[in-house]
């Protein structure tokens, strides 16, 4: 993980001011899906930037993580849409079946579950998304048979 960062860093910026931080933070979480400890303290030494300032950065923005995702990543939408029509329900629902809350990984590291403000589709309200799929008019029971189905499905393999 180290040397990879060590080549991603050297080879796409190797004069990188603080500006090129977040472009730098961005690459490695496409290469690892989150931003491994590792990784940040390669940029802390390579920037001269002390790797709390880059922690602080970094967990200011909702897009970036510190903990791999699961297989399955699912972002329940509470818009206003989703959350007139019911999203609350939904999420509730998920969050008992995985035994997790937002924002956490099933210790199997088959699901993580987030919340989403807006999805950007509210005539489908309430909407979820399973790696990048739409599920709309999402019921609660509705949701728990697609994770049902998907544990099914992954046992199977």
């Amino acid at each position: 993980m180290k040397e990879k960062t060590e080549v991603l860093f050297d080879d796409k910026y190797p004069h990188a001011e603080r500006d090129a931080l977040i472009p730098i933070l961005q690459d490695i979480q496409e290469e690892f899906g989150y931003l491994p400890r590792e990784s940040i303290e390669v940029v802390s030494r390579k920037m001269g930037i002390a790797a709390s300032k880059i922690f602080g950065v970094a967990s200011f923005y909702n897009q970036f993580r510190f903990q791999p995702i699961g297989k399955y990543h699912i972002l329940v939408c509470r818009g206003t849409a989703c959350h007139v029509k019911g999203s609350e329900k939904v999420l509730r629902a998920l969050e008992k079946e995985l035994k997790i809350t937002s924002g956490q990984t099933t210790r199997d590291n088959l699901f993580t579950l987030d919340v989403v403000a807006c999805i950007g589709a509210c005539g489908l309200a309430p909407v979820i998304s399973i790696n990048g799929e739409f599920y709309a008019a999402m019921t609660p029971e509705k949701a728990l048979d697609l994770i049902a189905e998907i544990r099914n499905n992954h046992d199977d393999k």
